[in-house]
């Protein structure tokens, strides 16, 4: 059914429905009208990584594990398996009408804000700090989700539209001053490529105001939403943000104004409770009919395109597939793709052969929390760490574990002394061959405001250091002097500079999903190759960071990075050896920035072990108005064996050679350089790996 049918048939059903029958279908439990056949539907439901908060369903890696991964193809084939599954749950559950929370097919994922903030709590739920990394794994993700089949196999949301990343305490009044040349750059882009390239279902508002506008009620960004970009599916509010309007952002007085502006400044659906009020707004004179009207005919649009009435292709999907053997073959396979490995003295891969005992130790190393991040689901079996690596060495090598310490308590025990596991961690140590140290944090760390037990930071980091327990047990294993491969489970940047420092091997397995203990010993022991890039910037713990509350990219991320990263954007070591060997484009038109480029790349893995590397396309436009520092405009993740060459071809965009000016507005610069490589063309990746990215010159 395509969008013209639906939405006529949705302008049918919702002119016979009365007023409070239309303002009733604007929440996000919108509640049955049953003289018209209409079920209740509860349109709030999460899928960052996976099905979330219903129940049993695949576990992925967390979306910055997946933006590690590079690799757009697989994060579509991970929406693929959403969808499956939330129509797998979505069929059991409607069949016995159970239409509770987070059991419907409008799933509010992904989250394509910029991670441009380190220390932002939510920014593990973002694909990183790129707004073409961002559009790439975003569209890709949409695409797959929604599906090409006749009715949509689930409906994405993108958000949150469109300037959104921390302060996680003060987001509820806090008023993002974003100047125009950042705002295009840098917070539009991958919204626009979601909804012009995915035609991504929903877009939801921030908490937030950008430039004086509650963003849930902002007629700058419909006018850039509906107007400029063409969206037309439903814009819904994040949860409880209209009440912001009068209690924090203090631009309306009472709930029937806040329930008006937000109306009548496109926000179709409320995710809280203002729109209890819309009623009475509209009585009052605050809301004309047939605003409400035309928001509850967007919101039936999406039901006829999910073939809530008419039936879908999808509605025979069992409950079986949920968790199938290859659902969870897929989460293993993103898992051991997202890993990051960051130092490696050639101790790694291990030989399980030449090894008779493996300490284990550290508080993420058999932690479940530590696998899941955020807005995840509920796994069969979780397979930690230390299941993945004592499930792999079976009986022929042992095994020594220990917690180390706690995740950021002075002790495990309430009534033992400081650092009370830290002697067994030594001891574990000296009596091994070699040591895997997992230390990190977890979502009760790092997270939204509200749902983590960081209180003190609302979810965010107060800085990049481990918490100090985890630092006074690094330095305990390090004195023991064995090899040591430190893994960092977290999902953000992390000051790795003791951990570069004093251990032989130093890899990033973010937050992994259900199978990432699996996954983590496949890697550790060779099976399969590291090939993921970090998607942030892991900053020089020495150098300032910008601060939190300052929405300018001045300072931020690779592209306006001021001085050397402590390992870049894009960077991260496989088992192989590739590199670019040759690269050349095909003629660059100036009149049509529409118009890809061709870029041809003949890769050569010198190595001695098949890997996957990512061929990354940076273009620097030689313009006062370009950023300082080459952008990421392309990529492709590609698989080559030992002793191979392979060309490949790359399309550029045309976008890539335009820059933006301080009114936001795109110009065609005239000369570039554009580099090809396995790392950004920078100086610390050259030190880190060896290597220069090709350069070519062109105008």
């Amino acid at each position: 059914m395509n969008r013209d049918e639906a939405r006529k048939k949705a302008k049918a059903l919702v002119s016979r429905m009365t007023l409070e029958e239309k303002c009733s279908q604007m929440r996000y439990d919108a509640p049955a009208i049953e003289r018209l056949g209409i079920p209740a539907y509860n349109w709030w439901n999460e899928a960052l990584h996976g099905v979330a908060r219903a129940g049993q369903a695949t576990v992925f890696p967390q979306a910055i594990g997946m933006g590690a991964s590079f690799d757009p193809e697989l994060a579509g084939e991970m929406a693929d398996v959403i969808a499956e599954e939330g129509r797998a749950k979505f069929n059991a559950y409607s069949s016995r009408e159970d239409r509770d929370i987070y059991k419907g097919l409008t799933f509010w994922a992904p989250n394509v804000n910029i991670f441009r903030d380190p220390r932002w709590g939510r920014g593990h739920e973002t694909y990183g700090e790129d707004p073409c990394l961002t559009a790439q794994m975003g569209v890709s993700f949409v695409k797959h989700l929604q599906g090409s089949g006749e009715t949509m196999k689930a409906a994405a949301c993108a958000k949150h539209f469109a300037v959104h990343s921390g302060p996680e305490g003060i987001r509820h009044g806090f008023d993002a001053r974003v100047n125009k040349k950042d705002m295009e750059e840098t917070y539009f882009p991958a919204f626009k490529a979601l909804v012009q390239d995915a035609k991504v279902e929903a877009v939801m508002g921030a908490y937030n105001a950008v430039n004086g506008e509650p963003s849930c009620a902002s007629p700058f960004l419909q006018q850039k939403l509906r107007g400029e970009w063409g969206f037309e599916g439903h814009f819904v509010s994040d949860c409880w943000a209209i009440r912001d309007f009068h209690e924090f952002h203090m631009v309306t007085a009472t709930e029937e104004e806040s329930a008006a502006l937000a109306a009548n400044n496109g926000c179709d659906l409320n995710c809280g409770s203002t729109y209890l009020r819309i009623q009475k707004a509209v009585e009052d004179g605050l809301v004309r009919e047939e605003t409400v009207t035309e928001a509850v005919t967007r919101l039936f649009t999406t039901r006829y395109l999910l073939g809530l009435f008419d039936g879908s292709e999808y509605d025979s999907i069992p409950y079986t597939q949920v968790e199938s053997p290859a659902h969870l073959a897929l989460a293993q396979k993103a898992a051991e793709e997202s890993f990051v490995l960051l130092k490696n003295n050639g101790l790694l891969p291990l030989d399980k052969k030449e090894l008779k005992t493996v300490g284990i130790i550290g508080p993420n190393a058999d932690s479940r929390t530590a696998l899941t991040g955020n807005y995840h689901g509920t796994a069969g079996r979780y397979v930690t760490v230390q299941e993945g690596i004592q499930d792999y060495l079976g009986e022929e090598v042992r095994v020594l574990t220990s917690v180390g310490c706690d995740l950021f308590r002075d002790r495990t025990e309430s009534l033992a002394q400081h650092l009370d596991r830290l002697e067994e961690a030594r001891t574990v140590a000296m009596n091994s061959d070699v040591v895997i140290l997992c230390v990190g944090l977890d979502e009760t760390l790092e997270g939204e405001e509200g749902d983590t037990g960081n209180s003190y930071a609302s979810g965010d980091k107060i800085d990049l250091q481990l918490p100090e327990s985890q630092r006074s047990l690094m330095e305990a294993v390090a004195s023991c002097g064995r090899p040591t491969v430190l893994c960092l489970m977290a999902g953000s940047d992390i000051d790795l500079s003791y951990a570069a420092d004093h251990f032989d091997a130093v890899m990033v397995l973010w937050y992994p999903g259900c199978r990432g203990g699996a996954a983590a010993a496949r890697v550790l022991f060779g099976e399969v190759s590291p090939s993921g890039k970090l998607p942030v910037t892991f900053y020089d713990p020495a150098q300032e960071l910008p601060a939190f509350e300052d929405y300018s990219m001045k300072g931020r991320t690779y592209r306006y990075l001021e001085g050397k990263a402590q390992y870049p954007f894009g960077y991260g070591l496989t088992y192989g050896h590739v590199t670019v060997k040759e690269a050349g484009i095909s003629e660059i038109d100036p009149a049509d920035d529409t118009k890809p480029v061709k870029l041809c790349a003949v890769l050569a893995n010198e190595g001695t072990m098949d890997t996957k590397d990512v061929v990354q396309v940076y273009v620097q436009a030689l313009d006062p108005d370009a950023p300082p520092h080459p952008i990421l405009a392309a990529f492709q993740k590609v698989h080559v064996k030992a002793g191979e060459k392979k060309t490949v071809t790359i399309n550029i965009p045309g976008s890539a050679f335009t820059v933006v000016d301080k009114d936001g507005l795109r110009h065609r610069a005239s000369q570039f350089k554009i580099y090809a490589g396995c790392s950004q063309p920078d100086e610390r990746s050259r030190e880190l790996t060896g290597e220069a990215c090709i350069e070519i010159c062109a105008s």
